[in-house]
């Protein structure tokens, strides 16, 4: 009796299908293919292989995207060890058909499309042939990779190549379902994931639903070109203010938040590099040299400011799709427009800021505290007219020896070397403005 129960047990153990159930991912790739997309896939990826799964379905829907994200995705996917299924649900034109290729597996919705992937412009006009020439060989190497018809996946880039049959040498190819699986570009054609996992012999699967944390979502929202021109911009802003002012305060504080979420984003999205990072470093202890330490303006200067404008503009897209237009002007125009609103910006803060009402409200006021009978900081009233000698060069800020006495004052902009005579001119606060005598 104990045998015959003991082989019921081991017989329902192994026949069960319940008990091994497999584990499959199912992840959504729709709207534009942004750089921002390119960390969860490889998450999904990731999690997947960690925990065993049969395989990942990316249900697709997109008119395109960026042909650098969709070169992330596409290679994150080919080194899968999972098994990928493509299910194309609407449409999978220009980048999206890429992604669709690097699946090992693909199925289409009824009515669904795929192809027209040729390169384009902002406004929709052809590029070069050297753009093209690289798309070709994406898809052809892709297509290639998981046994597809190389020759139509080259032809939905170049309406050259010519497939007998299906188009001439005038438009390019996009596929509609049906024609997508005669001319062995899908699998099968079915209408929901159920029907997906049935086509793929996979039964009783446990299907995770993965959708973006709230990292790879702010992430996104960081790449933003609005966004990520706001921070640069934040970012340049602070840095001057924190350089005209003694000690560290807020300016600096957030100048350093800002630029920190800039080219980190950028080094998660795999944009930006270390190498692009320490290049800004560098630029920016070389403009401090250049202000505190050697005189006049020279060499450091320069360099300083081209290392720090060039490391961002490096950190707005990856080096290697300089070739690609659209990327290439998206960077300069966002540098550009940050660049122009960073220096107006600066001008009006030197200009205006100091003499408002709203700035007044914001620092300790000498008037209201000295009628109470004490002042927030010693009053250099008395040092008005006064002269003395520069204790150190003065570019614009240093130190003087005032009536025997060490003062940190500034210029009105000018230069003064170190042990040139010296005039106060204004009393501005804790402020000594002095002038070259």
């Amino acid at each position: 009796m104990k045998k015959l129960l003991y082989a019921f047990c081991l017989l329902f153990v192994t026949l069960s299908p319940f008990t091994s159930a497999q584990k499959v991912f199912h992840a959504k790739i729709e709207g534009e293919i942004d750089l921002g997309l390119a960390p969860f896939v490889r998450r999904v990826i990731s999690d997947a292989e960690a925990q065993g799964a049969q395989a990942i379905v990316f249900e697709i829907n997109t008119f395109g995207g960026r042909v650098d994200a969709a070169t992330q995705i596409k290679d994150a996917i080919l080194e899968s060890k999972v098994l990928t299924i493509a299910f194309v649900k609407n449409r999978a034109i220009s980048a999206g058909a890429l992604i669709t290729l690097s699946c090992k597996k693909i199925a289409m919705a009824p009515g669904s499309s795929i192809g027209a992937t040729t390169v384009v412009d902002q406004t929709g006009q052809k590029q070069s042939e050297k753009y093209q020439s690289y798309m070709r060989s994406e898809m052809r190497s892709t297509a290639e990779k998981n046994g597809r018809r190389t020759d139509i996946a080259e032809a939905m880039v170049d309406e050259r190549v010519v497939i007998p049959g299906v188009d001439d040498s005038t438009t390019l190819i996009t596929l509609t379902s049906a024609e997508a699986f005669k001319y062995q570009i899908s699998d099968t054609t079915v209408a929901n994931l159920s029907e997906v996992l049935a086509a793929f012999d996979i039964h009783y699967a446990v299907v995770i639903a993965e959708n973006e944390n709230w990292a790879e979502s702010f992430v996104r929202f960081l790449n933003n070109p609005i966004i990520s021109s706001l921070l640069i911009m934040i970012g340049l802003v602070g840095l001057y203010t924190e350089i005209k002012t003694p000690g560290w305060g807020f300016a600096g504080t957030i100048s350093l938040i800002a630029l920190g979420l800039f080219f980190g984003s950028s080094f998660i999205l795999q944009i930006a590099s270390i190498f692009q990072i320490l290049l800004f470093v560098l630029g920016i202890v070389l403009l401090i040299l250049e202000i505190f330490v050697i005189p006049g303006f020279g060499i450091a200067g320069i360099a300083g400011i081209g290392l720090v404008i060039g490391s961002i503009f490096f950190s707005l897209f990856n080096a290697e799709f300089y070739f690609d237009s659209n990327i290439l002007y998206t960077a300069i125009i966002q540098l550009g427009t940050a660049l122009f609103f960073s220096v107006v910006l600066m001008f009006l803060l030197v200009k205006y800021l100091p003499k408002s009402t709203t700035f007044n409200r914001l620092i300790l006021s000498d008037e209201n505290t000295s009628q109470k009978g004490f002042s927030s900081h010693p009053s250099y009233e008395n040092l008005l007219n006064k002269t003395g000698e520069a204790f150190t060069t003065l570019r614009p800020a240093g130190t003087s020896i005032i009536n025997g006495r060490r003062y940190d004052v500034v210029t009105a902009g000018d230069y003064i070397e170190k042990g040139e005579k010296i005039k106060v001119i204004q009393i501005d606060g804790m402020r000594i403005v002095v002038q070259k005598v």
